[in-house]
């Protein structure tokens, strides 16, 4: 029986070897004792001396050292931060786990690390969109400018009102102090609003008249872009420093981050740019502020009191060009244009993927395999030097490379297709 390929295959091939490996260990063995352990459990090495470096989570918390044993903190920000992750598990009844953060950087390395769900991207994501999600995920933080507890979740997050409440009696039953619920978008404060008892902190009680906050301390160079509303139709390149309304869901990796609206440090937008390493700021009516510099190259610093933004100059953008043609082997991808032989399938291997294509040369690995009742068709695959010499030959590398220095070409969706219809 000949079976289809798909992407689902490969996981279920790695299973098929773990389960096989696993097998032959055992063989000879007396059976293990059932583990009392349950998945996601709280794990303890007796030799260990730093209780944060062995434990993956506690179901409460009952003091202030014990939060802090497994609490981040933010040192680049104008506030100290403190916060701990937690999971909620609601198909184990309510099970909330505090999440040794120190550990753990995202909640799915938790609840994947744990086995409690191996479920990863569009599956995952379902725990902030769907009202059916198994997991509530979030974070409590102690607010040192209010001195209080909140619980907060990502902005993008469509918790209903119900589950909001779950959490905060969950959270409150379980914490040594009492913890406030603070919205992170006007969706989550509309669904709170109406929540008896729900004590409750906002972004604006924080930062109350704060007029600049530095999310991530920073230096940049790029060309400032300010976009009044960030949809679809809007294009964004990585030499941008963005001025944004307000925290959007999700961002392509970019030079600086700008939100003219008060912004939670721990969004999910907030730490990935900090894992750029690119400055990132709230600054209070940014769009105006900023408008003169729209389209223009700037040099941007983040400091903890304050900003500095500057019209690059040519010794900037010179430095800027010398550290990007020194990044060249990051931002373009390993191409080997040296095979010039059309290639069976048979005869390829996954090292060979540089010069006929990584699913090409992974269905050579599935052939070599012959893995029973799955058949891939024979075939060949032409190598990548053929494309590039077409490219080179026409001169198409150098109109592309023109229109991805035009700045229309680069913004505007329309022009841009029309542009590449006429090529």
């Amino acid at each position: 029986m000949n079976i289809k390929w798909t992407r689902g295959m490969s996981a279920l091939l790695a299973c098929l070897f773990l389960l096989s490996a696993a097998a032959g260990e055992a063989r000879g063995q007396k059976p293990p004792r059932k583990s009392a352990v349950r998945r996601g459990a709280t794990v303890k090495v007796a030799t260990a001396k730093n209780a944060s470096e062995v434990t993956r989570s506690v179901p409460a918390i009952k003091t202030r050292a014990e939060f802090d044993t497994f609490a981040r903190v933010y040192t680049d920000t104008p506030y100290a931060l403190p916060h701990v992750m937690f999971v909620i598990d609601r198909k184990d009844g309510n099970r909330i786990y505090y999440v040794n953060s120190k550990r753990f950087r995202f909640h799915k390395d938790f609840v994947n690390g744990t086995y409690l769900s191996l479920e990863r991207g569009q599956d995952f994501q379902k725990n902030y969109t769907q009202p059916n999600r198994r997991f509530i995920l979030g974070t409590l933080a102690y607010q040192a400018p209010v001195k209080r507890w909140t619980f907060e979740f990502w902005e993008g997050d469509t918790i209903p009102s119900e589950q909001i409440k779950l959490t905060a009696d969950t959270i409150n039953g379980t914490f040594f102090e009492p913890v406030a619920f603070k919205p992170n978008s006007n969706r989550q404060d509309e669904a709170s609003a109406g929540i008896n008892g729900l004590a409750r902190v906002s972004q604006s009680d924080i930062t109350r008249e704060q007029e600049y906050q530095a999310l991530n301390l920073a230096k940049g160079l790029g060309r400032i872009h300010v976009v009044e509303k960030l949809d679809e139709t809007v294009e964004i390149g990585f030499n941008e420093i963005l001025v944004l309304n307000e925290v959007p869901i999700s961002l392509p990796p970019v030079a600086g981050v700008i939100i003219s609206k008060p912004s939670t440090p721990l969004s999910h937008i907030n730490l990935l740019v900090k894992g750029w390493g690119v400055p990132n700021a709230y600054i209070k009516n940014a769009h105006e502020l900023l408008k003169q510099y729209d389209g223009r190259w700037v040099s941007f610093e983040t400091l903890p009191d304050k900003y500095v933004i500057e019209r690059a100059d040519k010794n900037h953008l010179d430095e800027y060009l010398k550290r990007l043609s020194a990044r060249n082997d990051l931002m373009r991808p390993r191409v080997n244009l040296s095979a010039t032989r059309l290639a069976d399938l048979r005869e390829q291997r996954a090292r060979m993927s540089d010069a006929y294509g990584a699913k090409s040369a992974n269905l050579g690995e599935v052939m070599r395999a012959r893995l029973r009742g799955i058949t891939v068709p024979n075939g060949f695959t032409v190598p990548i030097y053929y494309y590039d010499q077409f490219l080179k030959e026409n001169g198409l590398d150098e109109q592309i490379g023109a229109m991805m220095e035009d700045q229309r070409f680069v913004h505007d969706p329309p022009y841009r297709r029309g542009r590449l219809t006429e090529m």
